[in-house]
This record gives C-alpha cells, structure tokens and sequence, in this order.
C-alpha cells in the first residue's frame, strides 16, 4: 500500500499535503498564463504547390518566416491555428516582397496590387498573402464557394487579432492581412533583401 501511495505522489496528480496542492495550482495556472503559447511555422510546401497557380510568378515568392516581424508573425500563426480548427487550413503564399518585386506587381497589369515600393507593409515584415489548403492543393480563387467562405473566416479571425484584412479594401485582397496603422506610425525599417 505504500509503494501505491509514493506512486501516486510521484505523479504529480495526488498531493499527501492537502494544503500544498492549491498553491502549486495556482502557480501553475499563472506560469501558464504568463508564458505565450509557442506556435512554430508550418514546414515550407514543396514548389510545385504553387506552380501553374492562377497568379502569376507565385513560385518565385518569398515565404521565409524569418524575413517577418516577430510580433506579426506570432499573430499569423495564431490566426492560422484557429481557421485549422474551423476547417480552413491556410499556407503562406507571400511573406516578404523586395522592393522591386512590390513595383513588377504594381506594374504588371494583373490588379495585384496598387502599392509601389515602400508604400506596402510586405517591405517591412508586416503583411503576408495567404491561401486555404484543400486536400493538398492551393485553392486562390474566391470564386469558389468554399474558398471564399475560408477568406471570410481569415478577415473575422484576422480583424479579431486587430489586424487589417484585404477583403475590406477598395482593390479586395482577401488572402491578404498586414498589421494595422500607417507604415511611419510603426516607425519600423524596411527589410533588407538577403
């Protein structure tokens, strides 16, 4: 009966001293409180995941998680945690875009994008674009229903975390989330290509 009752002990889960377990409880629950939740980017898709997408030049994109704000990309993951538990796995199309990058886009025509060089959060670490996952593959068009039910899940979650969603703007960009405020209110640096 001893070796049972030292068993128990050991476990963490049975205290000997009733008056002991309560504040170990506690310490716990605040500890837990304190410490942020360790969410890790998801491992990079292979290439040809985005080969032949419906937008052009996609293959070539930066999806380095490095290359972001920490702070930011904390909030993505969390965001994207919570669309996984509501059906909508997403992946990172874009991350970073180098300056020349930012102005091809505005140049080419396609309606990617109105901002030049600079006048985009993606220069500094603090946007990202980003497409749900369906049994493997990128689903970008928002002409299709489940896709666009997932966009929709992305800007509640995303305005939620006090981030600006794309699906709002004039020019939509609903796969796109950036942190909120004007770029000098963040007094932030551009990232240097590397």
């Amino acid at each position: 009966m001893a070796s049972v009752a030292s068993v128990l002990a050991l476990s963490g889960h049975i205290f000997l001293d009733p008056l002991h377990a309560p504040q170990l409880d506690r310490q716990q629950h605040i500890q837990a409180t304190l410490t942020p939740e360790a969410l890790v980017p998801p491992p990079p898709l292979p290439p040809s995941v985005f080969i032949g997408t419906e937008r052009p030049g996609l293959e070539s994109a930066n999806r380095d998680w490095s290359r972001l704000d920490p702070e930011f990309v904390a909030a993505v993951l969390k965001i994207f945690a919570r669309l996984e538990s509501r059906g909508y796995p997403f992946a990172l199309l874009e991350g970073y875009r180098s300056p020349e990058r930012q102005d091809a886009l505005a140049d080419s025509g396609a309606l990617v994008t109105n901002a030049r060089a600079f006048q985009s959060k993606h220069q500094y670490g603090l946007a990202i674009d980003a497409a749900p996952l369906r049994n493997g593959r990128l689903v970008i068009s928002e002409k299709e229903p489940w896709a666009m039910d997932a966009y929709l899940a992305l800007g509640e979650e995303a305005e939620r975390a006090g981030l600006t969603w794309g699906g709002r703007w004039k020019l939509k960009d609903y796969g796109h989330i950036e942190a909120a405020g004007a770029i000098r209110s963040r007094n932030r640096r551009p990232s240097v290509s590397g």
